[in-house]
């Protein structure tokens, strides 16, 4: 079929405009635009960015990881200098634990004391120099003046997170720290928490679990723990009396850190105990009653430091690092109440204050049957954790104290190193007979001589009234 030619008149000086006749579906006509004569159609522009300005680019950015490093670096190495200029804390004598049955155990028939750590935060990147200093300061003045015969940190120990310690090396900070702990020469131990660790820090828990036992430090008493169990570093501690009976445990445990749903932990939606660490606990104590059981077996009542029933469900404390939800709870039941200190028959508001906004409780957000277990085993008085740093307080809730520990972080919270109302340490001192008496104390007194200048806090007024 022939072309049928339209044309447009001259005065619009377009070139003649061709429509095919022939038969094709709508889709298939094309029309030509137009252009107007004596001009040439324009190309696309290329929108690249040129070679030279892609490469700055990169150069610049590589000069800009390359100072952070060296900066780093050098804070390191001053920083390690600074951490041996604490010396050694001065206790006169000393218990020092022996492994029984693959257990470290203390013996004394004297109180024992314990100090719980929280929440150090070290950030261990030049963005934290400063601050990380004045941990170091404060925990050295604590430990030296309180002189514990074991230390208890439940995680948080640092907080490797780039937009305050400009570092993602959590290792760093981890080593000094364990470098600082290990120059006290009091033992102690630890639990993880969800900084420690995080989804972009260079090591994972794993890792750092292997390390910590690899350095075969002195006065670390860590264990990673049963395989089979979840988590890494679920382990107990024991005080046994001369006629070796068990007086109390310390469980250990890990508390995880965040749901797969929140990798990155900007949901707060944070794990729960497992299965696992549940039946392990409950197992763990049938043994220190099966222990506790075949040795009352060759004593008679005289022989013995206490009642014989002191001994027949061994008494335990249990440290992690992330609350129960049960916390919720009872801090729920206290907010509605109007700060009631007994606001159900359940629960009794023993000190301290929740200081998080909006009495926020930072605790697992699924379901776990720890304390249903803990009930059941009726062997627990009370659950040490940290987490919430500006909750500090005792909460006895069925019997067993829900402890949230004074922390230490000058850098996690913005402006937290103003505040001190929170900073310090919690003190459990534990009888013969099991007992426990806990004191929840801040950094702050007069009693923590530092070896270095102790900053001032703008809560220094509320601090002198509760201390």
């Amino acid at each position: 079929m022939e072309e049928e030619k339209i044309t447009t008149p001259a005065s619009e000086e377009t070139e003649p405009q061709v429509i095919s006749t022939e038969e094709s579906t709508v889709d298939e006509v094309v029309v030509s635009e137009d252009v107007p004569k004596g001009k040439k159609e324009k190309k696309p522009k290329n929108k690249l960015l040129p070679l030279w300005i892609v490469l700055g680019i990169i150069a610049g950015i590589a000069v800009i990881v390359a100072i952070i490093a060296i900066a780093n670096a050098g804070c390191k190495a001053s920083m390690m200098k600074y951490v041996d200029t604490f010396g050694p804390t001065e206790k006169a004598n000393k218990l020092v634990p022996t492994i029984e049955d693959g257990y470290y155990t203390f013996t004394t028939n004297e109180d024992f004391k314990v100090m719980q750590l929280t929440d150090i935060h070290v950030g261990g990147g030049f963005g934290s120099f400063s601050r990380d200093k004045k941990v170091f300061n404060a925990l050295d003045a604590m430990i030296k003046a309180e002189k514990p015969d074991l230390i208890v940190v439940t995680g948080d120990m640092v907080f490797p997170v780039p937009y305050s310690s400009v570092t993602l090396n959590n290792m760093t900070g981890l080593t000094e720290f364990f470098t600082f702990m290990e120059n006290q020469q009091i033992y102690w131990t630890l639990t993880f928490g969800n900084h420690d660790t995080e989804s972009y820090s260079y090591y994972n828990r794993e890792e750092i679990s292997d390390f910590v036992e690899d350095q075969d430090f002195k006065y670390c008493l860590y264990s990673a723990g049963p395989e089979e169990v979840d988590g890494y570093g679920n382990h107990v501690v024991r005080v046994k009396d001369t006629n070796g009976l068990i007086t109390q445990a310390f469980i250990m445990l890990d508390s995880h850190a965040y749901k797969d749903s929140d990798i990155f932990g900007v949901k707060w939606e944070y794990d729960n105990m497992k299965p696992s660490q549940e039946k392990w606990y409950k197992e763990e104590v049938a043994k220190l009653n099966a222990e506790n059981s075949a040795k009352l077996a060759t004593l008679s009542d005289s022989q013995l430091l206490n009642p014989r029933d002191t001994y027949t469900n061994v008494k335990t404390m249990m440290f992690f690092h992330i609350p129960l939800g049960e916390v919720k709870t009872c801090v729920e039941a206290y907010v509605e109440s109007g700060f009631n200190k007994n606001p159900t028959a359940d629960i009794e508001f023993v000190e301290g204050i929740i200081g998080e906004k909006d009495y926020f409780v930072g605790c697992g957000v699924g379901d776990d049957n720890m304390f249903e277990t803990i009930l059941e085993v009726g062997s627990t008085q009370a659950i040490f954790n940290g987490h919430d740093h500006v909750n500090n307080s005792i909460i006895n809730y069925k019997g067993v104290n829900f402890v949230y520990g004074m922390s230490i972080d000058y850098l996690a919270y913005i402006g937290i190193d103003k505040e001190g109302v929170q900073r310090g340490c919690t003190i459990i001192m534990v009888s013969n007979d099991g007992s426990i008496d806990i004191t929840l104390e801040n950094y702050y007194q007069d009693k923590y001589e530092s070896k270095y200048e102790k900053e001032e806090v703008k809560d220094m007024d509320e601090i002198a009234k509760r201390w």
